[in-house]
């Protein structure tokens, strides 16, 4: 029997979302074995939710679903990522997002209705909330999709080109997250705020210096803002020496949208702390 370890009982407490004395409970029944364990709590139905997160879904998938030249990219979220990788959530997002290809969907109210009944069947069986969160439809002369993992989705719209290329810069999207396609569409605003920033952090560099020299600066960083915050401008992840827009230039393409899609992005996420529910389980075993 192995040792039933304070680490090994986090780590099962983080893999399914339940209190620390029942994860160490199912431990000790299973000897130590953390995917026996697992597996006796799902068989019991003891894996109910995460119930320090309330019903709150942030957890979950991203999927995708795409032709060429038409994709969909829905977000499926669940209440603890131990869900997210078992196999009756993965059918769920792959029949969701079958779906919404499908019947052509722009819109995420006719999925979740549709999927409802099979959302039902799926919460009552695992005893955690799932939501069919958002969906994207994206249409254009050459698509382009890239899925890290189940957790960032992208995809690319080209004029010209082909989809390897497409498939390129949607995977540099998901490394580098860029705010917009073009320097262009950076609203005054922000750069307002980027040099208000930079004025802050400087304070002292700049201090004393000429006006125009205090220019100079703050017109080389709001150039580096905008390269950076610019799908375009941004030195592609495969090659740095080439810039994005340059790369698609170059195979006689255009770049025309981009969407990215993170798991639970705007979501506010409850915190939840591990020193403090092992001192509440202590002083109620005391009681």
């Amino acid at each position: 029997m192995a040792e039933i370890t304070a680490a090994l009982v986090k780590e099962l407490r983080e893999r399914t979302g339940e209190g620390m004395m029942d994860c160490k409970k199912a431990l000790t029944k299973a000897g130590g074995d953390i995917e026996k364990a697992i597996d006796d709590m799902r068989a019991s139905g003891a894996i109910k939710a995460a119930k320090k997160a309330g019903n709150v879904a942030a957890e979950g998938a991203i999927a995708i679903k795409d032709d060429g030249k038409a994709a969909v990219i829905i977000e499926v979220n669940s209440q603890t990522d131990f869900l997210a990788l078992q196999d009756d959530f993965k059918a769920f997002v792959a029949a969701s997002v079958e779906k919404a290809f499908a019947d052509k969907l722009t819109d995420v109210a006719p999925l979740i209705e549709a999927q409802e009944a099979a959302r039902l069947v799926l919460v009552g069986k695992v005893g955690e909330n799932v939501n069919i969160r958002r969906l994207k439809r994206i249409e254009g002369d050459v698509v382009g999709t890239y899925l890290h993992g189940n957790k960032i989705g992208v995809v690319v719209t080209l004029k010209g080109g082909d989809v390897e290329l497409a498939k390129d810069i949607a995977m540099h999207v998901a490394a580098s997250n860029p705010e917009f396609l073009f320097p262009s569409e950076v609203s005054a605003e922000a750069i307002e705020r980027e040099k208000n920033v930079f004025l802050q952090l400087n304070e002292d560099k700049i201090k004393g210096k000429p006006a125009e020299i205090v220019e100079k600066m703050v017109g080389g960083r709001i150039t580096k803002f905008l390269a950076e915050a610019s799908l375009v401008e941004q030195a592609f992840v495969k090659n740095p020496e080439v810039k994005v827009g340059d790369l698609a230039k170059k195979a006689g393409a255009e770049i025309v949208s981009f969407t990215y899609f993170k798991v639970g992005d705007g979501i506010e996420k409850p915190v939840d702390n591990f020193a403090d529910e092992v001192a509440a389980q202590l002083a109620a075993a005391k009681q």
